[in-house]
Order: structure tokens, then sequence, then C-alpha cells
């Protein structure tokens, strides 16, 4: 397999965006610098600083006003987990954590797998990873993340507690989300569901199952998420 490609210019300027709006560079109202001043700041072309726009809009980070720019929205209550950019990502710098319920560690796929698998997939198996995610001490999501274990070298040694997944594959892997299918419906809260979400068994609980394209080729991600929205809704824009 091919070395896989570089991290986009445009997901680049997002991130620094990002953060400099999370971080409170930029306040509720104010006016992100024009495409072209971001073109020279940053030496990138016009189509990827605008990709990078779009991407922030679309998040929920900014709305653009025809003749004013990019205004930076107050960011949202709600959890931009439909966001490929990640939880941590559309969280922000909010008061986040995570809790390892299960380590990494290399495992056969299950025959009844969620999603279709490749033969390549198959043959290379599983790492298998259970998070609790909370948000200010509230449990909001149990994460149960599956991912081919398609060159990733010592990854089960890794350390995952309060640490962002897809940051990891980013930095360690230059492992990048480009996209992906999600099927969401409500079922009921299992004993163990209902346990780490803090919620009375039998109590509807939102289910995602997603698979997560990357830019290497072969390699997917895969989770199975049950959500707690009793406080903070699931949020998106499209």
């Amino acid at each position: 397999m091919g070395p896989v490609k570089n991290i986009p210019q445009h997901k680049k300027l997002y991130e620094i965006l990002r953060k400099h709006i999370t971080g409170g560079i930029y306040k509720e109202g104010d006016l992100l610098p024009s495409e072209n001043e971001l073109c020279r700041l940053y030496g990138m072309t016009r189509p990827t600083v605008r990709q990078s726009l779009s991407s922030l809009a679309s998040d929920g980070y900014i709305r653009k006003h025809q003749g004013k720019g990019s205004i930076v929205h107050q960011l949202p209550k709600e959890i931009g987990i439909l966001s490929v950019s990640g939880t941590t990502s559309a969280v922000g710098d909010r008061n986040l954590k995570t809790k390892i319920i299960v380590k990494p560690v290399l495992i056969p796929w299950k025959n009844d797998f969620i999603f279709p698998l490749s033969e390549l997939e198959r043959e290379s198996g599983c790492i298998y990873m259970e998070r609790l995610r909370l948000l200010d001490d509230i449990p909001i999501f149990y994460d149960i993340s599956y991912i081919a274990n398609v060159n990733l070298p010592r990854i089960t040694s890794r350390q995952f507690g309060n640490r962002s997944l897809f940051k990891i594959l980013r930095e360690h892997y230059q492992i990048e989300i480009k996209g992906g299918e999600q099927r969401i419906k409500a079922i009921p809260a299992s004993a163990k569901i209902s346990s780490f979400l803090h919620l009375k068994k039998g109590e509807p609980v939102l289910h995602l199952e997603r698979k997560m394209e990357t830019n290497n080729p072969g390699l997917f991600l895969y989770s199975s998420i049950f959500c707690n929205t009793e406080k903070y809704s699931i949020f998106g824009r499209f």
C-alpha cells in the first residue's frame, strides 16, 4: 500500500480559524479576514480558502453575509457530531473529557458486523475500543470504535484518554477523515447503556452507526455511538 497523502490545505486552515474562534481571538459578531487576506496570509489559493470557510459555516462557527464577509457565529450549545471534524473539534474548548472503557485491542471482526467489510479489512483485523465522552461531567456519548488495522503500527499502545481519536490518526499516521455515511435511530437503552449515560433502562437513546472514509485507500473507521440528548441535542447544518 502506498503512502497516505498529506493533510489538505483547506483542513489546516479550517483548524487554525476554528481554534482562533473557540479561543476567543474572534468573538461573536466579529468579521474574519477577507478571502483575499487569508490567501495572502497563509499562501493558499482562493478555492482552498473558500472550502475552509464553507466547512466553518457548515459546522456553525461562522455565517456568510453577502457584501460583508464571514461573521463569527455564537457557538451552538448542541454537539456537532454530524461533522466529519470529530467530537473534539465540534465541541471546541468546552470541558470535554474522555473515559476509556475498553482500551484499544486487536480482535477479529464479527461475522455480522454493522457494515459490509472488504476482504482486506477481514484479513487485517479490527482495532476495537470503547469510550465514554463527558461534557461538563455529564456523560453524552458512549462510543464503540472499530478501525481496520491497515498500516497503523503501535496504535493499541497509544494513550486515548482525554485525547481526540481523529487528532491521533492525523498527527501520527497522516490519516484524514474525508466523509462517510451514517444511520440514526432511536432505541430503548439497555442496562449497560443506561448505566453509562445515567438514563433509566428502556428510556429512548439516540443510536448512530457510522462508516468514515479516509485518505488512505482501504482504511475505514466505524463506530456505534449511543447519545444522551437530555441536555444537548445533536447539531448539524446542511
